[in-house]
């Protein structure tokens, strides 16, 4: 899986750093000083990197914890995300971090220490209920038994009362949420698109059967659980494709007792679409049905709030009205 591990020389200094290399015992390690030197510089090719990622580990300096963007999140509660690694493992033809990102390389950041001090800091700042969400620059649990990253956190949220966690995720890798008791301030939160959108557009992801599986033992488990329908992809045959899905997922999963369910429109900053088009100048998802308003291409107004009420009232077939949830944008 990793053949090469870029390893900054203040990484070497946490235990982590020397956990994750001994996984990987085959892997070439090399030593460099900054990981932004090899991960921004220009002229990588992103394409060829994902056949192949390397993987850096490196400390995180600065602000770790982050406002969200408009539109991301949920109830009326303030909201923070986090990143604790950058880059995903899947390769997925619609997600942001192609246009974000000139590597495609995985970025680890190996002092979590820091990032649970951080989100203590800001829990402690308010008495009221305040979100954190885990999987806006990555997977949140896709390299879980690699970065150990969720294992350690969540005993940080058993502590915080007034503290939410969302783990949002398309992987199936579960075992460190099955390892602990189930805690009620932590969603688990997975993807889905439309069986030809994720057949066309979604790389390495684990088929939805599997993951309806790995959501329905997670709920008879205890743990809370959400669905996550972000970005919505239009195609020929949608209603009734987005209808079987549906149909799929609550034949398992018991919406009554489902936290949530958000609803998303594809959309994306203008310099985002155009880096991806040009990554992938065939891929038909770029080349019809979207348009450009306001610095963003998205699809035509008209069409997605089509696309966000059919989907909706499908829904709602399943889920209460105050569980569901439409956000202005996604990846």
């Amino acid at each position: 899986m990793i053949d090469v591990i870029y390893v900054e020389r203040e990484a070497w200094d946490y235990p982590r750093t020397r956990e994750i290399v001994a996984r990987f015992d085959g892997a070439r390690v090399i030593d460099c000083e900054r990981h932004g030197e090899l991960f921004n510089r220009a002229a990588q090719n992103f394409r060829l990197q994902k056949q192949r990622p390397a993987l850096m580990l490196a400390v995180k300096h600065g602000r770790k914890v982050l406002p969200v963007p408009s539109g991301y999140g949920l109830e009326d509660a303030p909201g923070y995300y986090f990143s604790h690694m950058l880059n995903c493992v899947y390769d997925c033809r619609y997600c942001f971090l192609q246009g974000m990102y000139r590597s495609a390389n995985y970025v680890v950041f190996v002092n979590d220490q820091d990032f649970i001090d951080e989100i203590r800091r800001h829990a402690a700042m308010r008495d009221a209920p305040v979100w954190f969400f885990s999987g806006y620059d990555c997977d949140s649990l896709a390299l879980e038994p690699v970065t150990g990253f969720v294992d350690g956190l969540l005993p940080t949220f058993a502590d915080l009362e007034n503290a939410r966690l969302e783990l949002r995720t398309k992987s199936t890798q579960t075992r460190a949420l099955h390892r602990r008791d189930p805690l009620d301030n932590v969603v688990v939160a997975f993807s889905f698109t439309t069986v030809p959108a994720g057949e066309a557009l979604e790389h390495k992801v684990p088929d939805i059967a599997r993951r309806i599986d790995a959501m329905a033992a997670l709920q008879a488990r205890g743990w809370r659980v959400g669905v996550r329908f972000d970005p919505v992809i239009y195609h020929e045959g949608f209603e009734d494709a987005f209808a079987s899905l549906c149909e799929r997922i609550f034949a398992k999963i018991d919406g009554a007792a489902l936290h949530s369910a958000c609803i998303g429109a594809f959309r994306l900053p203008r310099d985002f679409f155009k880096r991806m088009r040009r990554l992938y100048p065939r891929e038909r998802l770029f080349a019809s049905h979207l348009s450009d308003a306001d610095g963003m291409v998205g699809y035509p107004r008209e069409l997605e709030r089509a696309l966000l009420d059919g989907a909706r009232r499908r829904v709602s077939e399943y889920v209460a009205e105050d569980a569901i949830h439409c956000m202005d944008g996604g990846a």
